[in-house]
Parts: C-alpha cells; sequence; structure tokens
C-alpha cells in the first residue's frame, strides 16, 4: 500500500525529535521533511508535495494556524501544541486532529491513522468508488451507498457519527460505515434526536449514558468529547426530556 508524506514542524528541538522519533515507527508514514518553524515549512510545502502536517501552534513568525490558513489547497493537518485552547480555532479550519503536548505514541498512532484512512477514503473516492447517503422523506431510515450496494440504517441504530473532512464514519453497535458527505451537511438531514457535542463529532441524544464534564459516554463503551461551545444546547435537550418532581 501506499506511503504518504509527511512534514513535521515544531521549533522545540526536543519536541521535533520525540515526534520524528514516534512518526517513524508508523508503518505507511514517510518523513520527507522537518522544520523548526513555520516559514521554513512554507517553503516546503511551495516546493514538496506534502500529504499530512505535523504541527506545533505556538511559533514565532508565522504559528502553525498561520501556516495553515496560508496555504491553498492544504494537506492534511494535525496540530501538535501545549495550549488547548487553540483546538476550537485549528478545528473550524478543517485540521484533522489536535494533540496536546506531550504527544504519547499511542495518540500520535491514533491520529496517523484517522490521516491515512481519511487519504485512502479521498483517493478511492477519487476512483469513484465513494460512498453516499440518501433519506426517504419521513422515514425512520436512510440508505447509503457503499461500493458492495446500498446498505439500510436506521436512525435508532446509530449511536453517534464523527467527522473525516469531506467523509463521515457513522457508527452503529456492529459496524462502521464511511460515507462521502461532510457532517455539517449530514447534520442539515439528521432527526431532532441526532445532536452536535463538538466540531467533529454527532451523537444520537437516545444512545447516551452518562454526560461528564468534557466527555459523553454511549452505549457499547463509545466514549466521545464534548466541547464547552456546544454543550450547553446538549444539556437542555437532556432537561427537556428529564422526569421532574413536579408535572406541567
Amino acid at each position: 500500500m501506499m506511503s504518504y508524506k509527511c512534514l513535521i514542524v515544531d521549533d522545540n528541538e526536543i519536541e521535533r525529535d520525540a515526534i520524528e522519533m514516534f512518526l517513524r515507527k508508523i508503518n505507511r508514514l514517510e518523513i520527507k521533511a522537518i522544520c523548526s518553524n513555520g516559514i521554513e515549512a512554507a517553503g516546503v510545502l511551495m516546493s514538496e508535495h506534502i500529504d499530512i502536517v505535523f504541527s506545533d501552534i505556538d511559533m514565532p513568525e508565522l504559528s502553525g494556524i498561520g501556516l495553515l490558513k496560508s496555504i491553498k489547497n492544504a494537506p492534511v493537518f494535525i496540530f501538535i501544541t501545549s495550549f488547548s485552547e487553540y483546538a476550537a480555532e485549528g478545528f473550524n479550519l478543517d485540521a484533522l486532529d489536535f494533540i496536546v503536548k506531550p504527544a504519547s505514541f499511542e495518540r500520535l498512532l491514533k491520529a496517523s491513522n484517522k490521516a491515512i484512512e481519511y487519504l485512502d477514503l479521498k483517493k478511492s473516492a477519487e476512483n469513484n468508488t465513494e460512498a453516499t447517503a440518501a433519506k426517504p422523506n419521513g422515514a425512520d431510515y436512510f440508505y447509503i451507498k457503499e461500493t458492495k450496494g446500498f446498505t439500510r440504517l436506521n436512525y435508532d441504530d446509530v449511536i453517534y457519527i464523527e467527522s473525516m473532512g469531506d467523509f463521515s464514519k457513522i457508527y452503529t453497535a456492529d459496524n462502521k460505515h464511511i460515507i462521502l458527505v461532510n457532517l455539517k451537511n449530514i447534520e442539515r438531514q439528521l432527526p431532532s434526536f441526532f445532536v452536535r457535542v463538538h466540531k467533529q463529532y454527532i451523537i444520537n441524544l437516545n444512545q447516551i449514558v452518562t454526560v461528564g464534564s468534557t466527555e459523553i459516554q454511549l452505549n457499547h463503551n463509545n466514549i466521545v468529547p464534548v466541547s464547552v461551545l456546544t454543550k450547553p444546547d446538549l444539556m437542555e435537550k437532556i432537561t427537556n426530556k428529564t422526569i421532574s418532581r413536579h408535572s406541567k
């Protein structure tokens, strides 16, 4: 299977070396260049084909976010930073993932596999083997078109949906389905018991087990993050379903 070319950008030498060491252990990743600042990285991106950028955010002269904003048709970006407050802006710019330092091998592996899966899907879509979705009006189910044909899914069986850039991954109890529809377009077509809880996640309210301060546990041991911005809307919907001491 093909490898994907990577660029590492970080102004901290120790962090750069650690990221390089971890990424060299991951199959299908080829480190094409390592840069110590955003300006140097911008030069590499102008002259080389890069598939995935692993970038720090807080760097002098040109930040990681500034680097992403400066690129037309940017490659996949995975941000690695000590400052979690940058996460919302990073996701708004369609960064694929956001890792808080210190980055462990397990966390980098998870982000890398997500990027590889996304790039594989994108390549597959270019070869006309993409999956799409279709919703019969008023029905309690919908269809997705996969390479093997059409698959019917019941809304009630969907646990959550994860964004993968131009694609979305639909999780049920016994399977995962990837379709060439972005999360924003899916959200417009879902019933009211689905709610956006994060830039990258939509959940089925009927699949919630518990809601914590920063994450939600769903049925079948699934856990997704909940953002500060979306939590008030989530809690309002939950409150509307809560049994009260006093009936209205």
